[in-house]
């Protein structure tokens, strides 16, 4: 099973992306991840679509997208041809005897402590999607309340050739 990033721009507007995951959907393909937002034209939005399958799989997924009229273009990138982010928000209990391995974590991981008060503390983290993960995996010791990720963000690395 491989892992592929889908970059695709789509005109902005309702519906649209209730089409794209209908697609998906319909194919029985599965969406590991899914971020939208405006790009910076207010007409268009970019849909970054994590989804992993075989080759064929993912082929197919791309030329499916690449026929929706609302689409306007499709870049399918490997993990190592992109740079990827994930945000990430985690509410976790406290207590006098692990803040303090709370903090080197927050240290270690680059993770900031945003929020907190008597008993919770509230941190945010901006990294690979894998290092999310670790994180997460980490604070599983400690007492986990809430978590909420964006999804993947990926753009091409950038190149000698790059246009504008």
């Amino acid at each position: 099973m491989k892992k592929r990033i889908y970059s695709v721009l789509v005109e902005n507007r309702s519906g649209v992306l209730c089409k794209v995951a209908g697609l998906f959907s319909r194919r029985c393909f599965n969406i590991d991840s899914l971020a939208v937002g405006e790009t910076d034209d207010p007409a268009v939005s970019c849909m970054t679509i994590v989804s992993s399958g075989d080759e064929r799989t993912i082929e197919q997924i791309e030329k499916q997208l690449n026929k929706k009229l609302d689409v306007i273009k499709v870049r399918t990138f490997a993990q190592q041809q992109c740079i990827a982010r994930e945000l990430m928000l985690i509410k976790v209990k406290y207590n006098k005897n692990n803040r303090r391995e709370i903090v080197e974590l927050c240290d270690i991981m680059k993770a900031q402590i945003v929020d907190m008060s008597k008993h919770f503390m509230m941190i945010q983290i901006c990294d690979e999607p894998e290092r999310v993960k670790i994180f997460i995996k980490m604070l599983q010791s400690i007492s986990i309340v809430e978590v909420a990720r964006t999804g993947t963000l990926a753009l091409p690395k950038c190149g000698e050739n790059d246009e504008g």
